[in-house]
């Protein structure tokens, strides 16, 4: 995995990242300290902002860029794991049951949802919601996977958490659950603003900054210009003041002739 050394930015201090998460880590247990709230208790996510200089010039792509995690935030053993599939006749959520079942454990998937369940019991906003709560890990058939993006509703993509795609009916499923839990995600847009989850606030200072080194280097792998394009690098939960880990100026504007 990435280290410190790794990130090619002028300045970068991995003392800077470690005083970012402690400080953050700090926020988050003193707000929970003083709120009377069970739900306050919960982890909270860590979120690298990437900025960048330059808009990149790529369409929106529904399927998301898996980046490997030393320390994994999410758990096959331990998380709670809904997997959207398709249900035309033979392809159905019956089936994926069944598959499951024969796995030991049902390959760390908790609960199968077929398209058009999916349609009409999670159609209204709250619904939608409320589902999104109930998962730590969002799987799909990657068949369904353009087909998602309408039925699940905003507060995925809020919460960074649209369905992962992988192979159904691959042999090696239960190993393809295993892998989407070891990673996190980069979603592609069309904006220079990236959000990327990179920690829970309970993993420890040490793992939550290898982490961030990690996630870092292999993001910009995916941007164009690579670390030429990179503005500004931030670490933030969903509504905390975003922290800078590293900031440089914008690049002198072209002369006008």
């Amino acid at each position: 995995m990435a280290a410190a050394t790794d990130v090619k930015l002028a300045g970068w201090s991995s003392q800077q990242v470690e005083r970012a998460v402690a400080s953050l880590q700090k926020f988050v247990g003193s707000r929970q300290a003083a709120s009377t709230s069970l739900l306050d208790d919960e982890d909270e996510v860590f979120y690298m902002q990437l900025a960048l200089k330059k808009m990149p010039m790529r369409e929106r792509k529904d399927k998301p860029i898996a980046l490997p995690l030393p320390h994994p935030f999410v758990s096959a053993e331990g998380a709670e794991i809904c997997l959207f599939v398709k249900d035309h006749a033979g392809e159905g959520h019956k089936s994926a049951k069944l598959m499951l079942a024969k796995l030991e454990k049902k390959g760390g998937v908790t609960k199968v949802i077929g398209l058009s369940k999916l349609r009409t019991k999670y159609e209204s906003f709250e619904s939608k919601r409320e589902l999104c709560k109930l998962y730590d890990l969002f799987l799909a058939d990657e068949r369904v996977l353009p087909s998602l993006p309408k039925l699940i509703g905003k507060s995925f993509f809020k919460k960074k958490k649209q369905p992962i795609p992988i192979k159904v009916t691959a042999a090696d499923f239960p190993a393809q659950v295993q892998k989407a839990c070891s990673a996190t995600y980069m979603f592609s847009h069309a904006g220079t603003c990236i959000n990327i989850k990179v920690a829970l606030s309970s993993q420890s200072t040490a793992h939550i900054v290898e982490n961030i080194h990690a996630v870092l280097v292999k993001a910009v792998e995916h941007v164009p210009k690579k670390w030429s394009n990179v503005q500004a690098v931030f670490l933030k939960t969903a509504d905390s003041v975003a922290l800078p880990l590293f900031q440089c100026l914008p690049d002198p504007a072209a002369r006008i002739r």
